[in-house]
């Protein structure tokens, strides 16, 4: 998968060549790194930890330090074909207000999280009466930073709610793709969303 851990490379399928793009939460710049080298993608990154950033700024990236949660209001509206916000939804303190933004900044926003409906989760919860540690969720409940845990159908709903149109979904499981079920199989949800109203 071009070197990329196979959720961020399922992320860059969905970005066309020469694409302008928002990565919200970018970590090291990794996926932007990918997109730049391997789609001629003109893309920027926004991050809250100083020693990622400063990690993106050496591989070249145009990366700033910020804060998702505050800082998003500053980017203009409809300056970038694609607002991507990768793993880090649930670590949002307002994830509603959040997805509103990739929205406004977007043509296009891509959002992918862990999915807290998935069977293992599930189990765990059921037989052993405690929050789930998965490979997906790998962190006990108190050292996570996820604080906004959902499930599949919770993030479609919250999305429909904000006045977003769900234009594709890919599911995953592991390393392979899920076809059914997502909401109990997939331990991993991508999402690719636009305007309601087509803009």
């Amino acid at each position: 998968m071009n070197g990329l851990p196979f959720r961020l490379a399922a992320v860059a399928d969905l970005i066309p060549r020469g694409a302008t793009v928002l990565d919200v939460g970018c970590s090291d710049g990794r996926l932007l790194r990918h997109l730049r080298d391997a789609k001629g993608v003109d893309g920027r990154g926004i991050e809250l930890d100083p020693a990622r950033v400063s990690a993106a700024l050496a591989h070249g990236l145009s990366v700033v330090q910020g804060d998702a949660d505050s800082d998003l209001a500053d980017f203009p509206s409809r300056s970038v074909d694609y607002a991507i916000l990768s793993e880090t939804l649930q670590a949002m303190r307002a994830p509603a207000r959040v997805l509103d933004e990739l929205l406004r900044i977007g043509r296009r926003a891509i959002v992918s999280f862990p999915n807290f409906g998935h069977w293992r989760v599930r189990l765990d919860l059921l037989l052993g009466g405690r929050m789930p540690v998965t490979p997906g969720l790998p962190e006990p409940w108190f050292e996570t930073e996820n604080i906004h845990l959902c499930t599949i159908r919770d993030f479609r709903a919250l999305a429909r709610a904000r006045g977003a149109a769900i234009l594709s979904e890919t599911w995953l499981a592991g390393t392979r793709r899920v076809r059914v079920h997502p909401n109990m199989r997939a331990d991993h949800a991508i999402l690719l969303l636009g305007s309601a109203d087509g803009r």
